[in-house]
């Protein structure tokens, strides 16, 4: 089989690209290097572009006769999402708009899309299912949440099949210590206390301790990269089977505190981790956590690396090299 990912380069693109070459899948990565990194690429063919260039995904489209596509070339940062809205719905929206024309042309009728819990807003119900309402916050959500309801018109127009995965919060590293996060800036929470822990910060910031939680800090659902990356797999496979569209919500069902992070990571690491504290981020819900049964019940997808201090683990293997 060939597969186009598209955003390769980057955090979850890479290893799924890792995952995809070692399943024996002809892999072909597209990748304009925004926000990934060449040498996170490993043994598929890469080629430097972006969707805004048309051409360039007709060619390939065209040379290679994809079986699928995976898509991954989003920017993800909320805040910024507020301050620069254009930026995020050029390139989050319009650009995916290109991709999906192409494909519709080319005949590549089967798609993943990298979707967010950040489609829900602020939550009416814990655990969220694939049926909470949809009412987000900010451009970045809006975005995604617009993307959704296109593939929804393509599939009924077209033809074009797609998964939508809604990751809650992708955490972790490659469990062989190739791969792992590397965003500038960094703004997720693990690899901050890792880097606080290795000295690279100064120390980490908790923004809020008076949340309605039994430590007073957010409650977030953290899915190790390894996981969100065999669930990519399973839905293009159900894709080619020649199952419907659909949408699922991936996370492992558990809560973390920020507390329990930082406490785990102490543990973890045997670091000391200075914490400072600073008033509530507007916009952060007290608490995160994903229903996933739907994904373990079509999908026959269930997570090998629930345990927060495993995550922690492949993740500090990871810090500990680029420190």
């Amino acid at each position: 089989m060939q597969v186009l990912v598209v955003g390769g380069a980057g955090y979850i693109g890479s290893h799924m690209v890792k995952l995809l070459v070692q399943c024996g899948f002809e892999v072909t990565v597209l990748d304009n290097l925004s926000a990934g990194y060449r040498d996170a690429v490993r043994g598929a063919r890469f080629v430097l572009g972006d969707l805004f260039e048309r051409d360039v995904i007709e060619d390939l489209c065209r040379e290679t006769g994809f079986d699928g596509v995976l898509h991954f070339a989003s920017h993800i940062q909320v805040g910024e999402s507020v301050r620069e809205p254009a930026k995020y719905y050029r390139n989050n929206v319009f650009k995916t708009q290109n991709l999906l024309d192409v494909m519709v042309a080319q005949r590549v009728r089967c798609l993943i899309f990298s979707s967010t819990a950040a489609i829900f807003g602020e939550p009416v119900q814990i655990p969220i299912d694939e049926n909470h309402p949809k009412q987000p916050m900010n451009p970045y959500g809006r975005g995604k949440w617009m993307v959704e309801q296109m593939l929804e018109d393509y599939d009924t127009a077209y033809g074009l099949k797609s998964v939508c995965l809604r990751y809650f919060n992708a955490a972790g590293a490659d469990p062989e210590g190739e791969l792992g996060e590397r965003h500038d800036p960094e703004t997720h929470l693990i690899p901050l206390v890792l880097q606080a822990a290795s000295g690279r910060r100064s120390h980490i910031t908790v923004f809020g301790d008076d949340y309605n939680t039994p430590d007073g800090t957010c409650i977030r659902d953290y899915i190790h990269i390894s996981d969100l990356c065999e669930a990519h797999l399973l839905a293009l496979q159900q894709l080619w089977a020649g199952a419907d569209s659909a949408a699922y919500n991936l996370g492992n069902g558990n809560g973390f505190s920020v507390r329990e992070v930082i406490e785990t990571a102490r543990q973890v690491t045997g670091r000391d981790i200075p914490v400072e504290y600073s008033k509530r981020r507007l916009g952060d819900p007290a608490r995160l956590v994903a229903d996933s049964r739907r994904a373990q019940a079509e999908l026959g997808w269930s997570p090998r690396y629930a345990d927060l201090a495993t995550i922690i683990a492949h993740a500090w293997q990871w810090e500990t090299r680029c420190a």
